[in-house]
């Protein structure tokens, strides 16, 4: 209910639940908006709005032109897109992101963070990844990136001015220093970090001086947040970015996990974006439980519109959170072709190549069904559930047959098969939470099959969930379920994705 605070005590974590890893925020008046790493995908860093913190609503994705983004087909997944930083000043918006594999540490500039956002500025002088950008008084830019270093910037023409220099980089020893973001707080400059890696010794770390370029104190109480070593449902914390509620109360966004099955624990949904309350204590941020509920915060709460189940493919342009791998070029992907229709020209043959034609969105929710009404009497394709080329499970149809395909590492089999009457078929797949029976336990199971006339569900088969995780397939991601094309046109009516518990 807009404008009025919720009845309800506790509020849903993660507040952007699927592959929204990398968060990064920024408050402009009463109205805070967030972006987040996109990797191989096409259009790249999503961009939400919140007036609440709470409730986020995509309102574009920054990098929306093949002129800004360019994915070329021999990177590997999980390159690509790594680690934005958003900040708004001298009435503009300044998004500072790495494109690792083509360009480098990019930068972007909107007058609406909606778009569109201009054509990338190259950062040849800045190094590394997870580049962040700060001003000081005078209006020097500060540029620092994970490792971590420091640089003044001309963001204007993207010159730095000067070499490099190394600042604090947290505990003595500890790997992977990243994510850094400097702020000007009160009295003192504070670099805020990640380091501990981005698995399960993921911190969160701070340090605070009398200059943006330090010396800097360490906090005595570092890491200020991690759940390392615990049995906590949400794991991996780091990555986060510091913002002031709209009553002057502080809180973090920050990246986190949530496994499932038994043990090492799988997680299949990605890195996830989740908001913790901070208080201050001597000057230094205390962060609050990051917990599944989160308390509601105290002022009013402003739901956005849902998401309808439904995409039935009317406008010309696609929604937001549709994505593709790599590219989306216009001659293969089209909503103009057969009105009211999605319509996929192949050149990738299966999803194993990395020119796969495909369409899809996030998964967002541990259980969910997905259902799409598609024609395939000129070609070949289907729904997959993609981790990255390597990892993925499918239900293919073609004028005479429908398949189920499961490829794992170097393993590709044929799961299952079955005739397929003339006409369009609805294909679709339901992921189930599977509770943990014992220590071997995977965390959910994937069911492909067919939607018969009558509306019932036929199973073709059912395939266990762990090998669509990050910890069996590696990098940075999450599940990506959606429509491709692997021969010839493929049209698809209408794509439902529906959650099937609160998760």
């Amino acid at each position: 209910m807009s404008g009025q605070h919720q009845a309800q005590q506790t509020v849903s974590n993660p507040v952007i639940p699927g592959f929204h890893p990398d968060p990064s925020i920024c408050r402009v008046g009463d109205d805070y908006y967030l972006v987040c790493s996109s990797f191989e995908y096409f259009p790249g860093i999503p961009v939400f709005h919140s007036r609440d913190l709470v409730n986020w609503t995509q309102i574009g994705n920054a990098l929306d032109r093949p002129s800004q983004l360019r994915l070329p087909r021999e990177m590997p997944s999980s390159a690509g897109i790594y680690a934005p930083t958003l900040r708004h000043h001298d009435g503009r918006f300044w998004l500072i992101v790495t494109n690792v594999g083509d360009g480098g540490n990019l930068l972007f500039t909107a007058t609406d963070p909606a778009g569109p956002w201009s054509d990338p500025l190259r950062l040849p002088g800045v190094p590394g990844i997870d580049p962040d950008l700060a001003w000081d008084e005078d209006g020097t830019c500060w540029c620092t990136v994970a490792g971590i270093s420091q640089v003044r910037l001309d963001p204007v023409t993207g010159e730095t001015l000067g070499e490099p220099e190394r600042t604090w980089s947290g505990a003595p020893g500890a790997q992977a220093p990243e994510a850094p973001h400097l702020y000007r707080i009160g009295a003192y400059w504070y670099l805020l970090i990640a380091e501990g890696g981005t698995e399960r010794g993921h911190c969160v770390s701070i340090a605070r001086g009398d200059s943006p370029t330090g010396p800097f104190e360490p906090c005595p109480a570092n890491p200020i947040l991690t759940h390392r070593s615990t049995h906590h449902p949400i794991q991996n914390t780091g990555h986060a970015d510091l913002v002031q509620g709209p009553d002057g109360s502080w809180w973090m966004v920050l990246l986190g996990v949530r496994p499932g099955g038994g043990t090492p624990g799988w997680h299949v949904l990605g890195r996830e974006t989740f908001l913790a309350p901070v208080s201050w204590v001597d000057g230094w941020p205390v962060v609050g439980e990051v917990s599944p509920e989160l308390p509601a915060p105290a002022w009013p709460l402003h739901p956005g519109p849902a998401l309808p189940a439904r995409d039935d493919f009317d406008q010309a342009e696609l929604a937001h959170r549709w994505i593709s791998v790599r590219e989306r070029p216009a001659e293969l992907c089209s909503t103009k072709e057969r009105a009211g229709w999605l319509t996929l020209h192949a050149a990738g043959a299966s999803p194993d190549e990395p020119d796969l034609v495909f369409v899809g969105r996030r998964q967002q929710h541990l259980s969910c069904r997905v259902r799409a009404l598609l024609d395939p009497a000129a070609g070949r394709g289907g729904l997959v559930v993609r981790l990255d080329e390597q990892h993925h499970y499918e239900i293919e149809a073609d004028a005479e047959q429908v398949t189920v395909f499961a490829r794992i590492g170097p393993l590709r089999t044929e799961v299952a098969t079955r005739p397929l009457p003339s006409g369009p078929v609805v294909l679709g797949i339901d992921i189930t939470q599977d509770p943990p029976r014992e220590a071997r336990s995977g965390p959910d199971l994937l069911s492909f099959g067919v939607e018969e006339p009558d509306g019932t569900f036929t199973v073709l088969g059912t395939l266990e969930g762990r090998y669509l995780s990050t910890e069996v397939a590696g990098g940075f991601t999450g599940r990506v379920v959606g429509m491709y094309a692997a021969a010839g046109t493929v049209h698809f009516d209408w794509f439902d994705y529906e959650s099937q518990h609160a998760s």
